[in-house]
């Protein structure tokens, strides 16, 4: 059966139940009519019950006896629990008024006679209050039938139309474009790439024209290229990748494994038949190495190879072509050498400064003994030699503790008091331990941080270290009687920003990038700005550590702007 059959079949159903429908609909709108009498039924009862008191009234001439009383009391009863008009409430409530009374005042004949008029009365006063609900009731119920027959044709008539119309037009708009398609294929297969379709839409068939426009275009370029040169260089890049001694993976966008050297395959254990073609994923499954080479971001791997465990870094590089990513190729380095070096340095640099340390804190203690009058006066060359040693140790000890806190951090022993507190908290702090090289150099600190700020989640010594170099190096740089602002406030919902802006020569944009680096200082700087390179490395790091960010603002001439966030207490 063909797609134009198929869709008429399944319209033309649709079209059958749109009838049944509308016939269903008229068939219950004219039970709907027929139904709204029975609606009349409570009017039509309040009426017998009525004609039942007024034949219990007029049953003889006499005085009004037990069993006429007990018709109306039954009847009477009844009406008061079938009051369904406006009005007719008062009416039955004055009729059973009246029946007490009539009951009250049974052996005066005279006056009984007057009080059954007034029942008599009222009685025919409700019945032609239902006897006109009736004919309006009725008179709605028809009106509201005629116009349900009226709009149920009417909605049958457009949906009959719609689905002819539909019926015979959309079969061809379905077909039409795949009958074109179909032709255009076996002329394609005929190795005829010249085809072009022309779909004027901007549906999917519009799309399946360009994509088809688009295959026949690149199937064209294939078959003009030179497939000789192709595969020649495919194998020359094929050598060079194999004698290379770092580990290659190479990727494309489905991450299929392209190839694979045999430094890679070694280090995955896996041979280069079973990884080439492999569907990354799946094989990661089974194999750790390649698990964590798709999903870290780590970019040093340890890895146990060889026997022995070795260090590689890890990068990543995306492939492009006309700025769409075709694939990734991921290239392990062997630095097992160079991290055994640097964990060398490191050790190195641990232990001298360590052992550095208790000397340089000797000095200080001894220095601080030789300016106590009681162990001997000094004189004043002797004096400013004291103060020079002075300088010199803190100098020593500053640098032996940096050194210090950077060993912790490259070798992963960094620790860290994590704990609540207020902004102000790190704030005070931070500038009491600054404010004796503040007023030496007479630069005045602007504090702004209000109390309203939520409290932060840190390692206050740590960040209050941070702060400290941050306004130090403020304060280096600002000129005599400035002013150095540090600020705190909301940076985003989460985080807190804490920021210290001086206003001195600002740094070169060239420099901004490098600033973070260690050992690296700025140069031209003066003798009493520099310091050993370390400081805001160690800071980055401890922010980092603290899932916080770190970074400059800077402007020549305007000064620089350092600032970073710490996440605000749960």
């Amino acid at each position: 059966m063909t797609i134009k059959n198929k869709l008429r079949t399944g319209i033309g159903f649709l079209f059958v139940l749109a009838l049944i429908c509308c016939g269903l609909s008229v068939y219950f709108l004219n039970r709907l009519s027929a139904d709204a009498g029975v609606i009349l039924k409570d009017n039509y009862k309040t009426l017998q019950f009525g004609q039942n008191i007024l034949d219990a009234i007029d049953g003889n001439t006499g005085l009004i006896t037990t069993k006429q009383f007990a018709d109306i009391d039954k009847n009477l009863a009844l009406q008061q629990h079938n009051v369904t008009e406006p009005g007719e409430q008062q009416l039955t409530d004055s009729l059973t008024a009246v029946y007490q009374t009539i009951k009250l005042n049974n052996k005066d004949a005279a006056k009984e006679v007057i009080l059954i008029s007034q029942a008599r009365h009222l009685v025919y006063g409700i019945m032609r209050l239902n006897m006109a609900a009736i004919s309006h009731k009725n008179d709605v119920a028809s009106d509201t039938a005629k116009r349900a027959n009226v709009l149920v044709a009417i909605s049958a008539f457009l949906l009959f139309t719609i689905a002819f119309t539909f019926a015979v037009n959309f079969p061809g708009y379905i077909a039409d474009p795949l009958k074109e398609l179909t032709a255009r294929i076996r002329d394609v297969s005929n190795r005829n790439y010249h085809q072009q379709i022309d779909f004027k839409s901007d549906d999917e068939f519009g799309e399946l024209g360009q994509a088809f426009n688009t295959m026949t275009r690149k199937l064209d370029e294939y078959e003009n290229s030179n497939l000789a040169s192709i595969l020649f260089e495919k194998k020359r890049i094929e050598t060079i990748i194999n004698t290379m001694q770092d580990a290659i993976v190479g990727l494309d966008e489905k991450q299929f494994i392209i190839f694979a050297n045999e430094v890679a395959c070694n280090l995955i254990g896996m041979s280069t038949e079973q990884l080439t073609g492999a569907y990354a994923p799946d094989v990661a499954l089974e194999n750790d190495l390649l698990r964590n080479l798709l999903i870290t971001d780590q970019p040093k791997l340890k890895i146990f190879a060889d026997n022995r465990e070795s260090f590689y870094s890890r990068e990543s590089l995306s492939v492009s072509s006309k700025n769409k990513v075709i694939g990734k190729v991921i290239i392990l380095k062997n630095i097992t050498e160079y991290q055994q070096l640097d964990e060398a340095k490191t050790n190195f640099i641990a232990t001298i400064s360590h052992e550095l340390k208790t000397p340089i804190s000797s000095i200080k203690m001894s220095l601080k003994l030789l300016e106590d009058d009681r162990i001997g006066e000094v004189n004043t060359e002797q004096r400013q030699l004291l103060e020079n040693i002075d300088d010199d140790a803190r100098r020593l000890l500053q640098i032996t503790g940096e050194l210090l806190d950077m060993a912790q951090v490259e070798t992963g022993k960094l620790q860290l008091n994590f704990g609540s507190t207020h902004p102000k908290n790190i704030v005070e702090y931070a500038v009491k331990a600054i404010k004796f090289i503040a007023d030496q150099k007479q630069v005045s600190i602007k504090v702004k941080c209000d109390d309203s700020l939520p409290q932060v989640h840190a390692d206050l010594d740590k960040t209050t270290w941070v702060l400290i170099n941050l306004l130090s190096n403020a304060i280096k740089y600002s000129h005599e009687k400035s002013v150095v602002e540090l600020v705190v406030k909301k940076h985003k919902s989460d985080e807190i920003e804490f920021s210290v802006q001086d206003h001195g020569k600002g740094i070169e944009d060239q420099y901004l990038s490098r600033l973070f680096e260690r050992y690296f200082k700025v140069p031209n700087a003066t003798a009493e700005q520099t310091g050993t390179g370390l400081g805001l490395a160690i800071a980055k790091d401890f922010i980092e550590a603290q899932s916080g960010h770190i970074g400059v603002d800077s402007e020549i001439g305007a000064g620089s702007r350092f600032a970073f966030t710490l996440k605000r207490a749960v």
